[in-house]
């Protein structure tokens, strides 16, 4: 499996069998997708951020919200939460993907706006890969995507959401995160492979470039 970050919360997933896109954002944003080409596309939420699907080059299936989906050797659970911390009052719902292809199981997390209840730990369940927003505005906390990465306890966490010199949203820049995770230091990838025999045994923060 091979992941490849195109900005904000936007990733090309490509499996063995199936490529799967996640949240399209709108070049507004200031990232520039290059009209890619997927099987399937992911959408959280349907803010112009995550859910560009016009840009995407061959009309992949969407998969727009909470349900369980079989397509090409993939299998995703859409698992409904909120955009904010009250239920979705402020800014709406959001959706959770679980997608299990290559026998590698993703978590997306999308917009998520609150603090994982137990029930929803449980409803994750194994996660070897997390994508974690840790950009605080419109979505957790930095604080709370730190709890997250031990409730979930990954093997591979790749964050997302969050400040690059391209964005033009005035969000939290990635080494806050990295910080409060006692990272000093980490490389930056312009491409994640990955198999299920090499992932690590325990949590590694992977931060991927968009460029």
């Amino acid at each position: 499996m091979e992941i490849s970050w195109l900005g904000h919360s936007c990733f090309i997933i490509k499996g063995k069998e199936t490529t799967i896109i996640t949240d399209p954002c709108h070049p507004d944003l200031g990232y520039s997708l290059g009209e890619p080409k997927a099987d399937i596309v992911t959408l959280s939420h349907f803010h112009p951020g995550h859910s560009y699907v016009e840009g995407l080059a061959n009309n992949p299936k969407q998969i727009k919200g909470p349900g369980e989906y079989e397509i090409g050797g993939a299998f995703i659970t859409g698992i409904a939460t909120f955009h904010d911390n009250e239920k979705g009052i402020i800014r709406g719902k959001n959706t959770v993907y679980l997608i299990e292809m290559d026998d590698i199981t993703l978590c997306h997390l999308g917009d998520l706006g609150h603090r994982l209840t137990p029930g929803l730990v449980e409803e994750l369940g194994i996660a070897d890969i997390l994508f974690l927003p840790i950009g605080e505005v419109s979505t957790i906390p930095i604080d709370t995507a730190v709890e997250i990465v031990k409730q979930i306890n990954p093997h591979v966490v790749i964050p997302m959401h969050y400040k690059t010199d391209t964005v033009v949203a005035n969000l939290t820049p990635v080494d806050k995160f990295l910080k409060k995770m006692g990272i000093q230091e980490t490389e930056t990838k312009m491409k994640f492979s990955i198999t299920r025999t090499s992932l690590p045994a325990s949590t590694q923060v992977v931060i991927l470039d968009y460029r």
